[in-house]
């Protein structure tokens, strides 16, 4: 047991506090502290020792030094069972601190406010609190380390019973490090994310950022669960959800209005719905299968959208997971709550209450139904700048393909051009098919996805599943391939189904002979020169 006679106290979250002070002068304990700290104590009845006694030496820099002093950093270190430490200390009259209770400067939460800029940010890097922390940390065998208002109970316990155990400050020292850890890489990820802007008080924009920043030499992952799940892909598989502590937005920002838990296969279907919606400019809905997509649509209001959605694939869309782009209303419930159909979530920006209420009137969906908001992702925030996957000893790191497509780059290749109302669905179809799973078709009528053939191994039998799916919305359609017809194998199947235009990235060897069968089938195909593969 190690007795606490001596607390340095700087904490920025002041919650809780009043609990610790009540302790520190039930303890009998010397409390230590520096500015809104030191009079928060003060107002809470703690006789408090300015930080400047100790150090003999003024706050300067508005704020920036006030702790960081030898006086107090030998206090903290001294080893108690060590002799030459403790004659150090008192040959230059240091008192020694058993309790460090610091928690750190809210960056993460600053660099999220609307119209932060560099020099908000770069004020809110945390210096002193930081070293403190990881000062403490490490000589956790002599002192006690407390870095947030989560851990004040145990602390209050510990005072109470006269001073901590080591199998405490073990623990206290290991959270410690997770949340400097945290720290840092959230303000390394905005320093990466912003380099350059460091001054001048410019807003943090996307205008501010280069278009294509290479990729890091090294990344840091510092994630805090936000999701524990009831089980993974199966029921025999264990799983969370983790987020970095700086990101608000997409899946990280959710918030569940009704409904059981979500899994983790929600989740990854989820994700694929609200990306798919987010391409849409117009209002848009996407209903999704196994994260690729039984339908998908625009429209001039959400609850058109929403129906031709769900009408792409109405046996598909049984049980799926459907995200719209907009504000959801209660035309857009109304048109989910036909006999014979559920789906397991529905995710929006928002829902209207008529709307919840309206979704809450069927018995069967007020229990199981998933209603979340889904707020809107930065694609420049820190976090947002590359897509990782685990593979067998490491990750792999890529730039998210989501770049907007340049019509105006686009070449028509055949003899044949498409007629002009057709360039607002190869535009939409192109768009779908690149969140389809390769090889991936996409078949669209007007603005409405109406047959994909996702995930196949030969490009002939995603076309064939994908007209198939269609039937006979297809004939005047358009259909969009993921990436180029490594044979003309294809193109007698589109002319059949009566498909009016193709769309393609173009690249193949035999462009020439998927381009002649294109003119002998008298139809009008545009390659796009960018490929959209999805594995």
């Amino acid at each position: 047991m190690l007795p606490i006679r001596r607390a340095l106290i700087s904490v920025y979250d002041k919650a809780g506090l009043d609990k610790l002070a009540s302790a520190i002068k039930a303890a009998g304990i010397i409390a230590v502290s520096t500015g809104g700290t030191a009079r928060a104590l003060e107002g809470l009845g703690v006789s408090v020792e300015d930080v400047s006694s100790i150090t003999g030496f003024p706050e300067v820099l508005d704020g920036r030094v006030k702790t960081l002093h030898p006086n107090i950093f030998a206090g903290i270190l001294a080893r108690g069972d060590r002799e030459d430490d403790l004659e150090v200390l008192a040959e230059h009259g240091i008192n020694r601190f058993e309790l460090i209770v610091v928690n750190l400067y809210p960056f993460a939460s600053v660099i999220d406010r609307e119209g932060c800029t560099a020099d908000d940010a770069i004020e809110l890097i945390d210096i002193g609190g930081p070293s403190l922390v990881r000062a403490a940390a490490k000589n956790h065998a002599f002192s006690a380390v407390v870095s947030g208002p989560d851990q004040y109970d145990e602390v209050v316990a510990a005072m109470s019973r006269g001073g901590t155990t080591l199998a405490e400050r073990r623990l206290f020292a290991a959270r410690a490090f997770e949340r400097t850890a945290e720290y840092d890489a959230v303000i390394a990820r905005w320093m990466a994310s912003h380099a350059g802007l460091v001054a001048g008080g410019v807003p943090v924009t996307k205008e501010s950022q280069p278009e294509e920043p290479p990729l890091p030499s090294r990344v840091t992952l510092e994630l805090e669960r936000r999701m524990s799940l009831r089980y993974g892909e199966n029921p025999h598989q264990s799983a969370a959800m983790y987020a970095p502590a700086d990101t608000h937005f997409g899946l990280a920002g959710l918030k569940q209005l009704s409904g059981k838990e979500l899994s983790y296969n929600n989740l990854l279907d989820l994700d694929a719905a609200v990306r798919i919606a987010g391409l849409i400019q117009d209002p848009g809905a996407a209903v999704i299968k196994h994260t690729n997509p039984c339908g998908a649509a625009s429209a001039a209001t959400i609850h058109e959208a929403l129906g031709a959605a769900m009408a792409a694939d109405s046996i598909s869309a049984f049980g799926s997971i459907v995200a719209v782009n907009r504000l959801f209303d209660e035309a857009a419930a109304e048109c989910l709550l036909k006999p014979g159909m559920f789906v397991e979530v529905i995710a929006a920006p928002a829902f209207t209450a008529d709307a919840v209420a309206v979704l809450k009137t069927r018995p069967a969906w007020k229990a199981s139904v998933r209603l979340v908001e889904v707020p809107p992702g930065d694609p420049w925030g820190p976090t947002a700048g590359l897509e990782l996957r685990s593979v067998a000893g490491g990750m792999l790191a890529q730039r998210p393909d989501d770049t907007p497509d340049d019509p105006t780059a686009w070449q028509v290749v055949t003899s044949k051009v498409p007629a002009k109302d057709l360039t607002q669905p190869l535009d939409f179809a192109f768009t779908m098919v690149r969140r389809l799973t390769s090889n991936a078709i996409a078949v669209c009528q007007g603005t409405s996805l109406v047959g994909a053939g996702v995930g196949q191994t030969s490009r002939v039998d995603a076309v064939r599943i994908a007209l198939e799916k269609a039937g006979g919305r297809a004939r005047g359609g358009v259909l969009a391939s993921d990436a180029f017809f490594p044979f003309p194998d294809s193109i007698e199947l589109i002319k059949q189904a009566g498909i009016a235009a193709i769309i393609q990235p173009g690249g193949s060897k035999r462009d020439s002979e998927v381009i002649a069968a294109a003119n002998e089938a008298d139809l009008p195909m545009i390659f796009t020169s960018r490929r959209h593969f999805r594995h």
